[in-house]
């Protein structure tokens, strides 16, 4: 039985580094290279995973095309099952981002496979979802695909509702943990970002409780808050995990890391309020080193947080 199943997008991340982002309609050289690095929130949080030590199989589509096969070998060197990776007479996704030396960054996704992928795709794979101790979804997919692997879910299922859009009420219903920020809570419940955070994140607990008890998940909300920590809220209790405090260089990938880290926890029998601070602290790792899929820690790494 596969530890991990993970459905959901696999992209090649092109960084282009500038001084400044360009206003609309205006052109900005750059002096420094550009890079490539595998991403996609579904990659990510594979690679997250596997690296934890955990057995992981990626359902997604990649183009038939190089950057497709390049970015399935990444995987497949982290140790994660690639097999169920299909090729789409698409392009591979792609995104471009242009990030200056303090951090502001614009971002540009082109989806190509990741959207072609539908729900038919997954049947072969049917009964590896069913067998998974866990399924671990995102939303850069279409949403017909995430209802129909949480439907054949029979493990664990952890779903990160980025980036925001609404989830059919059947398919939260079946979601054993789910893990918003803020502003994806605000979106599913259809109300604004509550007021808070700083330097006092407690004014706003009450509020995101509610929001997360309002969405009729079957388990508990796992709300990210950057630095701010997280915010656990179940049927009758919320507690605030803090973060660990570490010298950020790069938040990339911190909420994928974070994702595949809780599923690692509960497979081990943590409370769901134990996971969410070994959680933490793995997304502490990942913030101090520059990019997305390459930034996520192993577990020595984790243990050596704190």
């Amino acid at each position: 039985m596969t530890d991990i199943v993970v459905v959901g997008s696999l992209n090649v991340d092109v960084v282009v580094p500038l001084d400044r982002l360009p206003d609309p309609g205006q052109t900005v050289l750059s002096a420094a290279d550009h890079s490539r690095a595998g991403g996609g929130k579904g990659a990510n949080q594979a690679v997250a995973a596997a690296r934890l030590g955990r057995s992981v199989a990626m359902v997604g589509a990649v183009g038939d095309d190089p950057e497709g096969e390049w970015l399935t070998g990444l995987l497949a060197a982290e140790g994660v099952d690639t097999s169920p990776v299909l090729r789409a007479p698409r392009p591979t996704g792609q995104a471009i981002v242009l990030v200056t030396a303090d951090g502001d960054s614009t971002i540009a996704v082109s989806s190509g496979a990741n959207m072609w992928l539908a729900p038919e795709h997954l049947r072969p794979y049917a009964d590896l979802i069913g067998a998974a101790a866990a399924v671990l979804l995102q939303q850069e997919i279409d949403a017909t695909v995430v209802d129909a692997a949480v439907a054949a879910a029979q493990g664990l299922v952890v779903v990160n509702p980025a980036p925001a859009r609404p989830i059919d009420a059947a398919t939260l219903a079946r979601v054993d943990v789910l893990v918003p920020n803020r502003g994806e809570l605000a979106a599913l419940a259809g109300a604004a970002v509550p007021a808070g955070g700083g330097t006092d994140v407690t004014g706003e607990v009450a509020a995101l409780a509610a929001m997360a008890r309002a969405l009729g998940t079957r388990g508990p909300v796992v709300v990210t808050l950057g630095a701010d920590g997280a915010l656990v809220v179940t049927a009758d209790r919320e507690q605030l995990v803090p973060a660990e405090q570490v010298d950020a260089v790069d938040a990339t990938g911190a909420g994928d890391t974070f994702c595949a880290a809780l599923a690692d926890a509960l497979l081990d029998g943590a409370s769901i309020e134990v996971a969410a601070g070994w959680a933490s602290r793995a997304a502490a790792v990942t913030v101090t080193r520059p990019g997305a899929m390459a930034s996520a820690p192993r577990r020595p790494e984790v243990l050596a947080v704190g």
